[in-house]
């Protein structure tokens, strides 16, 4: 089984028992402001996160739950070909846990997969996300308007791209 070891984290697969510590994460609104719906109000919401996490993989992801200390405090992975997605527990963010996390993914996925690219689709307000990105080398591709309905409210997306050559 593949796990991704860096200085402070562990990646590894999900595991369905993994759903009560993401939890954690995914009910909190700060975390999933820009995700693709609203925080989970319940544990169910995030077992059939963690169910979908793992039937990708089945499908030809790449998903991993990210671990800090012994404990799980995010995710992370290629949820869809070329398209990565990450989330983290608000009390980790600006420390570089999630710059950690995706270097650790982004060289797993170009050693493992054939593909030249890797994507993201990103909330245009979610300064901190594209910022980040930036930083690792994903480079703007284009904007959609009204992509997504989060409770009552349409969102744009930025859609951002790294190829293998700039990683």
């Amino acid at each position: 089984m593949t796990r991704l070891v860096t200085p402070r984290l562990t990646l590894r697969k999900p595991r369905p028992t993994d759903a009560a510590a993401l939890h954690l994460a995914m009910r909190e609104p700060a975390a999933m402001r820009y995700w693709a719906h609203p925080e989970h109000a319940v544990l169910a919401e995030t077992e059939a996160f963690v169910a979908k996490m793992i039937a990708a993989d089945q499908a030809g992801g790449d998903e991993f739950v990210i671990e800090h200390q012994g404990a799980v405090i995010g995710k992370a992975g290629m949820w869809r070909r070329w398209e990565i997605g990450f989330l983290l527990h608000p009390d980790h963010w600006g420390k570089g846990l999630a710059r950690e996390a995706l270097g650790a993914l982004i060289a797993h996925l170009f050693a493992a997969h054939d593909t030249d690219h890797l994507t993201v689709e990103v909330d245009p307000r979610n300064a901190a996300s594209l910022g980040l990105l930036a930083r690792m080398g994903f480079r703007e591709t284009h904007r959609a308007e009204r992509t997504l309905q989060w409770r009552e409210e349409w969102c744009d997306s930025v859609y951002v791209r790294l190829g293998r050559e700039t990683a």
